[in-house]
């Protein structure tokens, strides 16, 4: 659904509130680009905003149009909301909190672990979450995360912290460990946009990073898993199950994985983005009918 992206905006504000030329024109193609998404003339509006961005590369208005073009429907955060009420986890840990608005789709009979080096929630939490602020690496190092969970192993996981695919492929392994077959495992960030925004170095406020480097290497090397990307704007949401949380495979390799992905270069995916990272239709009767497919336990 691409209405909440179609009201004309500037990313940036000019000083002194004088749009130079440049930013006339970056405008007026962002607006173009807009009223042809919302008439349904998709291609003249991706060009109109790869336009925009040709100008100023951190268009954010431009960005978010071309994420909503591509992954069309319900954005990440209302796809968390779903798959918490449809899974109806009894612990949950979640890594990268930032301001709270995933940990809020948690149902109150959950019992959450939330991790952030800097987390920025503004609102009272609830009894049934914990957060750590800390790295992820010295929360699975410095903490016994079972006994955190009442002694119960980790339901639902949601990776979304450091947008650097060997943090993401480390917080994998140490979450698999404490799961069960039955578990799942949701990763954000996995479906880039463009070699821009899914470089290691941040140059714009739109960024996925490397994340998508994760999917690829579980998809090779732990052929198990069941790893599918739900399109869900803006940069796709992975969900991981089958799980085998008795498995070395990562951790016995991490140091040569890591070499070998950071070695990957993002043209691997052209030509080929949907089918090498695994898109899955951003629809919820396929999405719950996913789910319901994967391992369930039987919880008492």
């Amino acid at each position: 659904m691409l209405k909440k992206f179609l009201t004309p905006r500037s990313s940036r504000a000019p000083a002194g509130g004088a749009q130079s030329p440049a930013d006339d024109t970056r405008s007026a193609l962002l607006q173009a680009a807009q009223e042809d998404a919302r008439l349904g003339r998709l291609p003249e509006a991706i060009a109109g905003c790869k336009a925009a961005l040709e100008l100023d590369p951190d268009c954010q208005a431009a960005h978010a149009l071309l994420a909503a073009i591509e992954l069309p429907g319900e954005d990440y955060f209302r796809l968390l909301g779903r798959i918490h009420a449809h899974l109806r986890p009894r612990t949950y840990v979640e890594i990268g909190v930032a301001k709270g608005d995933s940990i809020r789709r948690v149902s109150p009979e959950t019992r959450v672990l939330g991790v952030d080096t800097e987390p920025a929630i503004k609102f009272k939490l609830p009894p049934n979450v914990k957060i750590f602020a800390q790295t992820s690496d010295s929360f699975f190092s410095q903490n016994d995360v079972r006994a955190e969970l009442g002694g119960l192993p980790i339901d639902l996981a949601f990776i979304d912290g450091m947008h650097h695919f060997e943090f993401a492929l480390r917080d994998f392994m140490n979450i698999e460990a404490l799961c069960t077959p039955e578990s799942t495992i949701l990763i954000h960030d996995v479906y880039p946009l463009d070699e821009r925004t899914a470089a290691r170095d941040r140059a714009t406020v739109f960024w996925s990073g490397d994340i998508w480097r994760l999917i690829l290497l579980l998809r090779k090397h732990r052929p198990g898993l069941a790893v599918n990307t739900i399109g869900a704007p803006p940069t796709g949401l992975a969900v991981v199950g089958n799980l085998d949380p008795q498995s070395r495979y990562i951790r016995d390799r991490l140091d040569a994985l890591i070499k070998e992905y950071l070695a990957v270069d993002f043209s691997v995916l052209n030509g080929c983005k949907a089918d090498r990272l695994a898109l899955f239709p951003n629809d919820w009767s396929r999405i719950s009918a996913l789910l319901d497919a994967l391992p369930v336990a039987a919880h008492p």
